[in-house]
């Protein structure tokens, strides 16, 4: 759905945002500004400011920042839209709504009403488990040491014994057949009639990141089979692109993500206070599972099962995730066989010991293969290292296959230029594009020049911000067009354009950009931070030097791009250097 840039920014003018992020933070005023713990990296002095008058925040350490929108989609992992749909309904400003085709709205609708029927499902199921025929679930969960309180958070439930229980429920709350089979939660035969898909099961629902009932997973009591049932994909629900306990571990203050194999590992890992464990459905690891990890966390620790399958399911996850960007670690789970086990016998502390020494991806990888070959003798350690050095040779960038040829001999033993030399045979034997060749100096230097104009860019931004009298006395000689093309440059103007209009208003300016790392980025332009200038005329010169800088470095730009036949440029060109000369004779004061 779009949105007009008016109803956007009365969604924002009518959310102040210190006001919001109060509700998932603890802030507290000092100065101009709100401070607090940041939510989206683990600190413990807090970095973490927000601006009633600027209307943003900035964590002067991860470097987080943005508006109220952009706090909510990284928060809380909405999209824009979302974003606005939330705060409108917050702030009570009524949406334009939108036109659906009739297959569409079919559609949608078809999606509530699933949605709707398995809330009633998950409260039936969860009912039941407290009632007297729910005793058998109950003693389940006791028995593997749950408390009420993680029953609780999970929804934790029972399906009865009888199988038509949740059927005649609610078939009397009016749901038709069709939908209840659509749902997953009935099945329809010529021989058994009607009848629930889960009974005499402790019920585990799955929940989407909103915290919504989309599917389930069923743990026979007793010795039926299979064992663990979880629902048939339906138009809520995809498990290749659904994690268990996600919705709670999404808020997780933690940089990684412990990706188990079972909703009991997710629930004791909770219980134990590691909040950021998740699963895969009763499935294989996929991509989709990577890209939806991917938008949260940048890392995994890999807690499968000790056992032979654990392992094979460990190795088939880890080129997964490396394909979508994501650090893979092995956690050891011997001499027990999966989380809930260890910290049973073990506790909680020693799980954190283990996270803190879990095995590198790649080098959990050569020790498993390591047992395929006789690691006595010359002749299989040789077979071993050339499968190794085809494995290497797959690394793309030249520093990381660097680094790991350079931990792969420390291990071994053996020599890293030998080894490097195995690398290379190896990759032209597979037809493999040879190394990279590395950067020369000057482009190294042309890069640290580039990054200098854009800081000094970023500093005259923050100072434009910060104090309007700075504006007045420079506009004359710097304008939009002496700043980096793309996103600096649509800044400015747009920066420009408020002070043309008697309002300067950063957080609206930040309206014109949906993607969280462009929210990121502007944020950045406003508050990047000045080094400490004690006097007014220290803080005077180096302004000064930030100007002449951003404008040398503009007509040096417009020089190099100018061609002969160009006499407007030209003209424009002789300007902006008499501009430059007066600028360097100006005497900027800094309130």
């Amino acid at each position: 759905m779009y949105y007009s840039d008016e109803i956007i920014e009365e969604v924002r003018a009518r959310n102040d945002i210190v006001d919001v992020i109060s509700g998932y933070v603890k802030l507290q005023k000092k100065g101009n500004s709100y401070f607090g713990l940041c939510p989206f990296h683990n600190e413990k002095s807090p970095s973490f400011s927000v601006s009633r008058q600027k209307q943003m925040y900035y964590c002067f350490g991860c470097g987080a920042g943005g508006n109220v929108y952009t706090f909510l989609m990284e928060y809380e992992n909405y999209s824009f839209q979302e974003a606005v749909q939330f705060l409108a309904e917050r702030a009570g400003v009524e949406l334009p709504k939108e036109e659906y085709s009739k297959e569409a709205k079919a559609r949608a609708d078809l999606k509530s009403v699933l949605l709707e029927v398995n809330k009633l499902a998950a409260q039936y199921y969860y009912a039941q488990l407290k009632a007297p025929q729910g005793a058998a679930g109950l003693k389940y969960l006791k028995d593997r040491q749950l408390s009420d309180g993680m029953i609780r958070a999970f929804g934790l439930g029972y399906s009865n014994k009888y199988s038509d229980d949740l059927y005649r429920y609610l078939k009397k709350k009016g749901y038709q057949d069709e939908i209840l089979v659509k749902a997953g939660l009935i099945a329809v035969d010529e021989r058994q009639g009607v009848y629930d898909k889960f009974w005499n099961r402790v019920m585990f629902p799955i929940m989407d990141v909103n915290n919504r009932v989309i599917g389930f997973g069923g743990r026979v009591m007793g010795d039926g089979k299979p064992k663990y049932l979880n629902s048939q994909e339906t138009p809520i629900f995809d498990k290749s692109r659904n994690l268990y306990g996600l919705n709670r571990a999404r808020t997780s203050r933690k940089p990684y993500f412990l990706l188990c194999e079972g909703y009991m590992d997710v629930i004791a890992l909770h219980q134990a206070g590691f909040n950021n464990a998740v699963a895969s459905l009763g499935t294989a690891f996929t991509g989709g599972h990577a890209s939806l990890i991917k938008r949260y966390v940048n890392e995994v620790y890999l807690t499968y099962d000790s056992d032979d399958a654990g392992t094979r399911a460990a190795l088939r996850a880890m080129p997964i995730l490396k394909e979508a960007g994501i650090t893979a670690k092995i956690i050891r789970m011997e001499p027990y066989k999966d989380p809930d086990e260890f910290i049973k016998n073990l506790g909680a502390e020693a799980f954190e010991e283990r996270i803190g020494k879990a095995r590198n991806g790649f080098m959990y990888s050569l020790e498993v293969l390591g047992r395929d070959y006789d690691m006595g003798s010359p002749e299989g350690k040789t077979e071993f290292m050339k499968e190794t050095a085809r494995r290497l040779a797959g690394f793309e960038e030249e520093i990381e296959r660097n680094y790991y040829i350079e931990a792969v001999a420390k291990e071994y033993r053996v020599g890293f230029e030998e080894l490097k030399k195995l690398v290379v045979k190896m990759a032209v034997q597979a037809g493999m594009a040879a190394p990279a060749a590395r950067p020369k100096s000057g482009n190294v230097k042309e890069r640290g020049k580039e990054d200098g104009i854009k800081t000094s860019q970023k500093i005259l931004l923050t100072w434009l911000i910060e104090d309007e009298g700075i504006f007045s006395q420079i506009s004359r000689y710097i304008v939009p067009e002496d700043f980096s093309d793309g996103l600096y440059r649509t800044v400015a103007l747009l920066l420009y354009e408020q002070y043309g209009n008697g309002e300067v208003n950063p957080a609206k300016i930040m309206n014109h950009f949906t993607d969280e790392g462009e929210h990121r980025e502007v944020a950045s332009l406003f508050h990047t931070k000045i080094r400490e200038l004690t006097t007014p005329q220290e803080q005077e010169k180096a302004l000064k030097e930030t100007v002449v800088r951003v404008k040398s470095h503009s007509i040096e730009e417009a020089g190099r791009n100018w061609e002969v036949s160009d006499l407007e440029g030209m003209e424009r060109l002789m300007k902006a250097k008499r501009d430059l000369q007066n600028l360097q004779k100006l005497h900027i004061s800094v309130n």
